[in-house]
């Protein structure tokens, strides 16, 4: 929001909906006018107001529909929201979070400057109070998030929300209220950085930016930070990175950030972001209709950024090593041409069919700078491929792993944060595509399989530690007139490591 933080209060509390002196109560209503418990509440208390109301047809319950109500007879609110739930036995993960967006719109637009909200009390199967309370200040963050920095007259909200209550229906619940609103609030806030380094447009957010806003994140949290540039990567041997970038004026950066809050010895966990922040295509030049959408090719390294902020945030004993090449893929005199031979950082000659498969070029020696580290898991995350949006669509992004627990941990971390994944195959029969008659292999494979014959190619420069890949091409932004960050999956991510530094 303009590269701001959203000014807003959260507490929680319990207690009868009915006493709550707020400006607003926000309760729920099933499909067919049934009343959540909050809300029946309310109506016993206003001698049956609320169902007087739906029977007269004014609200079914319906999901996403609202009705706001003034000076409900014996409650203590100035107003009741009324937010339909939908059908009860579909009340799961998404209805929840929808219910607490179509809240959160109304109360916006209607002028709500507080809000007590019941919805958080809903049960939701297998979730408990703190998931609840985690999504809603997730959901919270996410409906109210603008990006308007580079218009000349944003649109300002006359009377924005500034605070916002969720309420539990138990005192014994506060506890757990407490710790999923500290950790929906962390998250959130990584989120919502991801989205904006997303959503800046690539003639600002160049690979030097990038750089200087991960020594901001470092300085304000304590981290390591070390950004090396172009003879630094040279000297590495970094000859695949830094082949990119030859045909771009910006140059490239390759940005190492460390989070030590584990014990001395621990052997750290290791992000890799895909940071291209603006994919042209290079000689295999991508077609003009939504060209404008590849400053978005930056997503994997925004989404690292934003999961340090959040675990800066949380202060966890964890020891975490972020790694993100950053550079631009433009068509140039000097930029790499199909049928060229590159020598990676490992060793490995590869041959550039498609310059527009880069991502997994500067992915490789990445991959093989994590090496030094000894880590004891990798993840890496990039906008990789078209092929992946064509298999799984916008929902969950696609997961590649060499080890079947690490797969596992992941595929519960994402369930957890309701932030999905599926995962795909990563079988030796695809490497057969990547076979190269002039180099070690192929930057491609071919049309069929292309997101997994990527993370093939990706697999071989991982062989030396447990290793994911999440293929976020289909999930890190939303493309159209809507265009915009979604900042995924900086919630798995910090699911995950929450659950790294939880062991013994």
């Amino acid at each position: 929001m303009d590269n701001k933080e959203i000014e807003l209060e959260f507490s929680i509390k319990s207690g009868a909906p009915e006493k709550q002196r707020s400006a607003c109560v926000v309760v729920g209503v099933f499909d067919n006018r049934k009343l959540s418990e909050p809300a029946a509440d309310i109506d016993r208390a206003s001698d049956g107001y609320l169902s007087e109301i739906l029977r007269g047809g004014d609200m079914d319950g319906k999901a996403g529909s609202t009705l706001l109500l003034h000076k409900v007879p014996k409650v203590l609110a100035e107003r009741v929201l009324l937010v339909g739930l939908g059908k009860e036995r579909d009340f799961h993960e998404k209805a929840y979070r929808d219910a607490i967006s179509s809240a959160i719109k109304t109360l916006r637009d209607t002028g709500s400057m507080e809000a007590a909200i019941t919805l958080s009390e809903i049960p939701v199967k297998k979730r408990d109070t703190a998931w609840n309370i985690e999504q809603a200040v997730i959901s919270t963050h996410d409906t109210l998030y603008r990006f308007d920095h580079h218009k000349s007259k944003p649109n300002e909200v006359r009377r924005p929300l500034k605070r916002v209550i969720f309420s539990v229906s138990r005192r014994g619940e506060l506890k757990q209220g407490d710790a999923g609103l500290a950790r929906g609030l962390a998250i959130a806030h990584g989120i919502n950085q991801a989205k904006d380094l997303g959503n800046t447009p690539s003639n600002i957010c160049t690979p030097e930016y990038l750089a200087g806003e991960a020594k901001k994140l470092a300085k304000a949290h304590g981290f390591g930070c070390e950004i090396l540039d172009y003879a630094a990567c040279e000297k590495l041997g970094m000859g695949s990175f830094l082949s990119v970038g030859k045909g771009s004026d910006k140059p490239p950066r390759f940005i190492v950030l460390k989070h030590e809050g584990g014990a001395k010895n621990a052997k750290p966990v290791v992000l890799v972001g895909k940071a291209v922040t603006f994919d042209a295509g290079g000689i295999s030049l991508k077609p003009p209709a939504e060209m404008d959408e590849m400053n978005y090719d930056m997503s994997g390294g925004g989404a690292v950024i934003g999961a340090f902020r959040a675990i800066g945030e949380l202060g966890l004993k964890l020891n975490v090593v972020g790694l993100i090449p950053a550079c631009e893929n433009m068509p140039d005199a000097k930029a790499n041409k199909p049928g060229d031979i590159v020598t990676s950082m490992s060793g490995q000659t590869i041959e550039i069919l498609n310059t527009d498969a880069e991502g997994r070029l500067i992915l490789c020696d990445a991959l093989t700078y994590a090496e030094r580290f000894e880590p004891d898991a990798v993840i890496d995350l990039a906008t990789l491929t078209g092929a992946c949006v064509i298999a799984l669509g916008a929902h969950p992004s696609a997961l590649y792993s060499n080890h079947d627990p690490l797969a596992r941990e992941i595929e519960h971390a994402a369930d957890h944060a309701w932030d999905r994944v599926w995962r795909m195959p990563l079988w030796d029969d695809y490497q057969e595509q990547l076979k190269s008659s002039l180099a070690d292999m192929a930057n491609i494979g071919g049309r069929p399989g292309g997101s997994i014959t990527a993370a093939c190619f990706l697999w071989r420069f991982a062989k030396k530690y447990h290793w994911a890949h999440l293929d976020i091409a289909g999930t890190a932004y939303k493309g159209g007139r809507d265009k915009g960050s979604t900042g995924r999956p900086v919630s798995l991510l910090v699911h995950w490591l929450i659950n790294r530094a939880a062991r013994p």
